[in-house]
């Protein structure tokens, strides 16, 4: 029962979170301290209530329950994670507005469709590790693809002569898109140690249950690859960037969560 509640209230103060961060970017008084405050307060706790359902609903004594939407929330909450840390430093909280109903959303999904998928407790150190990593690395990739989308909106905003409204709340498309390379670059260099790890740990990565996972997930690395690549070398950026980002963004989507979808929910194996 206390479960839950507590998802449930993670839910609400993620809604009123995303509410409060919407109202603030609308008005015109954006250097208000409290409204900002507030936001952030209820946004803390609001991972501090998930963390507690995804320990209870995660960590059990045969191992970890990583079924599709016990992992969909964890994903969801280090995600969150990353974006508040990220407001330390860089000009990202505005993600908030599609990150944080996302992770709503995954909570009340994980409480409403419990499934068993367990990691067992004595599964080795390196699998463990390769797991993590490649968590850590489809999150970051996560923010990466909502910055994207961001980045994409401002361009057409831009584009078609639409410089107010919110669009005055965001820093300059030049620091977006350097913000959203760093970020690319980062969950490139830890997709890459989840790939080699993979191979070094996992008995067969191209094993029949787990083949399109591989592929997809290489797949996703040489995109985001090709795309730091072309970004240093012919300097791609704006429209470019935006769509070699999503496309790697949607083939790791499909790795993980599309295998996991079919394979648990579809196929209920």
């Amino acid at each position: 029962m206390w479960m839950t509640v507590s998802g449930l209230l993670s839910a609400l103060l993620y809604v009123a979170a995303t509410v409060m961060l919407g109202a603030r970017l609308a008005s015109e008084r954006l250097s208000l301290p409290a409204p900002r405050a507030w936001t952030a307060g209820a946004a803390i706790i609001a991972v501090g209530l998930h963390a507690l359902v995804l320990y209870h609903g995660v960590v059990t004594e045969g191992g970890l329950n990583l079924g599709f939407f016990n992992a969909l929330s964890l994903v969801a909450w280090v995600v969150v994670v990353f974006l508040l840390l990220a407001t330390l430093g860089k000009p990202v909280e505005n993600l908030g507005l599609l990150v944080l109903p996302v992770a709503a959303i995954a909570v009340v999904l994980a409480l409403s469709y419990p499934s068993d998928h367990l990691l067992l407790a004595d599964a080795g150190f390196g699998l463990k590790i390769h797991i993590m990593l490649a968590i850590v690395a489809y999150s970051l990739l996560a923010i990466a693809a909502v910055q994207a989308l961001v980045l994409a909106f401002q361009d057409h905003q831009l584009r078609h002569k639409h410089p107010g409204g919110i669009i005055r709340a965001l820093p300059p498309l030049q620091a977006m898109e350097t913000l959203l390379f760093q970020m690319i670059g980062v969950g490139f260099f830890l997709l890459s140690l989840a790939i080699v790890s993979g191979m070094m740990f996992l008995e067969d990565m191209f094993a029949q249950r787990v083949a399109h996972k591989t592929v997809l997930s290489i797949l996703a690395w040489l995109i985001f690859g090709v795309l730091l690549w072309g970004r240093r070398q012919f300097g791609w950026r704006g429209r470019v960037a935006i769509r070699w980002c999503l496309g790697g963004f949607v083939a790791l989507m499909l790795a993980y969560f599309g295998s996991k979808l079919v394979i648990e929910i579809i196929l209920g194996s």
